[in-house]
C-alpha cells in the first residue's frame, strides 16, 4: 500500500514538475497579451495547442519510460555526439530562462512586500536552493512543484470568477474562432512543452524507477495530468483576462497579468497577483535547474556524482546573473528563439529511437502517435525557422 502511494505521488509529482516548468512568468504574460488580442478566439488557440502538446508528451515520455534513458543518451545511440548538442541547447535555453524565471519571481516579491525586485531575487534564489538541501530532495520537489500548481490555479479561479467573462461566447469562439493566429499557436507550443520543459517530468519518472513498458499506462496518465494542469491554468487566466478586457479596460503593457489580477479584485487580487507570479516563477526555476543538469550528468560522470551541487550552482549563478545585470533582453529573446528549434529536433530524434530495436527492444511504437509527431516536427520547424531567420534581425539592428 505505501509502495503505492509512493508510486502516485511520484505520477503526480512529474505531472505538476511538468506543468509547474511551463507556467512560468512568460506564461502568465503571453497568456494575457494573446486574450487582449485575440479576445475569445484564443480559446481556439488554446485547444489547437492542447492537442499538439499531448502528442509531443505522449511520444517524448513514452520513449524515454521504454529506453531506460535519458533523451541526450537516447540522442547519442541515434547518432554519436547528437545527444551532447542537445544537452547544450537545453542547458543554454534553461539557464538563460532561469534568469528571467528568478527575475519574476522578484517581481512577485516586491508586488507582496514592496522590496526591490534584486532583493527579491536573492530570496527566491535561497529558497529554491533549500529544496535541493533537503535530504530527499526529489520528494520535496514534487511536493512544491504540487503545492505551487494548487495555489496558483485557485487563486486564478477565484480572479476569473469575479472578472465575469463571456463564457458562453468563449466557447463558440473556441471552435469556431473570427481569426486564426498560426504564431500564437506555435507561442504556446513553445512555452507549454519547447526547450527543456516536456524532459522535466520524463526524467523525473526516470529518477524514480518508472520505466519499462509494463509502467507505459502510468507514464501515459502522468503525460496527460501534466498537460491537463497547465492547461487548466491557461484556460482560467485566459478567462479572467477575457473578463476584463471585454469590459473595454485597457491592461498596463508593463505587466498586463498584473493589471488583470487588480482590475478584477482591487489591491487584494494584485497581491494575489504577487502569490501566484512567485509560485509559478520559483516552481519554473525549480523545474529548470533540475531538468537541464539531468541533461549533462550523464555526459560527465562528476556531475553525476554532484547532481545536487550542480542543480544549486545552477541556480545561484543565475540569481547573481539577475541581480548583477537584471534581466538580459537580449539574451533571452535570442535563446527563445533558439528554443522554438530545439522542440523539432528533440522530437524528431525520439521518433527516430522509437523505431530503433538497439534502443525501445520488442516495443512497438503506436503509428498514430508517430505520424502525429511527424506532422508536429514539420509545423514546429517551418514557424522556429521563420522566427529564428526574421525576428532575430529585427531584434539586433
Amino acid at each position: 500500500m505505501e509502495k503505492k502511494s509512493s508510486t502516485l505521488s511520484v505520477l503526480l509529482g512529474a505531472a505538476f514538475l511538468m506543468a509547474t516548468s511551463a507556467i512560468g512568468p512568460g506564461f502568465l504574460t503571453q497568456t494575457t497579451v494573446f486574450t487582449q488580442t485575440l479576445m475569445a478566439s484564443f480559446g481556439f488557440v488554446i485547444l489547437i495547442s492542447i492537442i499538439i502538446d499531448i502528442g509531443v508528451q505522449l511520444n517524448i515520455w513514452r520513449v524515454i519510460a521504454v529506453s531506460k534513458k535519458r533523451a541526450q543518451d537516447i540522442a547519442n545511440d541515434v547518432f554519436p555526439g547528437l545527444g551532447v548538442f542537445l544537452a547544450i541547447l537545453i542547458v543554454m535555453g534553461g539557464l538563460a530562462f532561469n534568469i528571467g524565471n528568478i527575475g519574476g519571481a522578484g517581481l512577485g516579491v516586491n508586488v507582496l512586500f514592496g522590496l526591490p525586485p534584486e532583493m527579491g531575487a536573492l530570496f527566491s534564489g535561497i529558497v529554491a536552493i533549500c529544496i535541493f538541501l533537503v535530504r530527499e530532495a526529489g520528494k520535496a520537489m514534487d511536493r512544491f512543484a504540487q503545492v505551487m500548481g494548487l495555489i496558483m490555479i485557485g487563486l486564478t479561479i477565484y480572479v476569473m470568477f469575479t472578472a465575469q467573462p463571456p463564457v458562453g461566447e468563449a466557447v463558440v469562439k473556441t471552435f469556431v474562432p473570427d481569426t486564426i493566429d498560426y504564431l500564437a499557436i506555435v507561442t504556446l507550443v513553445g512555452g507549454t512543452v519547447g526547450g527543456y520543459i516536456t524532459f522535466a517530468g520524463g526524467h523525473r519518472l526516470l529518477d524514480a524507477g518508472i520505466t519499462g513498458k509494463e509502467s507505459l499506462p502510468k507514464v501515459t496518465s502522468s503525460a496527460v495530468s501534466a498537460i491537463g494542469i497547465a492547461s487548466i491554468m491557461r484556460i482560467f487566466l485566459f478567462l479572467a483576462a477575457l473578463g476584463i478586457v471585454a469590459q473595454g479596460l485597457t491592461l498596463d503593457p508593463a505587466n498586463p497579468p498584473a493589471s488583470v489580477f487588480r482590475y478584477a479584485a482591487g489591491e487584494v487580487g494584485y497581491k494575489f497577483f504577487g502569490v501566484v507570479m512567485w509560485a509559478a516563477a520559483v516552481s519554473s526555476v525549480i523545474g529548470a535547474a533540475y531538468t537541464s543538469v539531468s541533461f549533462i550528468q550523464t555526459l560527465s560522470k562528476t556531475v553525476e556524482k554532484h547532481q545536487k551541487w550542480v542543480i544549486i550552482g545552477f541556480i545561484a549563478l543565475s540569481t547573481l546573473v539577475f541581480v548583477m545585470i537584471g534581466r538580459p533582453v537580449r539574451v533571452l529573446v535570442l535563446v527563445g528563439a533558439l528554443n522554438g528549434l530545439i522542440l523539432p529536433i528533440a522530437l524528431g530524434v525520439i521518433l527516430v529511437a522509437a523505431h530503433k530495436t538497439k534502443i525501445v527492444g520488442d516495443y512497438k511504437h503506436p503509428l498514430w502517435l508517430t505520424i502525429f509527431g511527424v506532422l508536429i516536427v514539420i509545423a514546429m520547424s517551418l514557424m522556429g525557422g521563420y522566427t529564428l531567420f526574421t525576428g532575430i534581425p529585427q531584434l539586433f539592428k
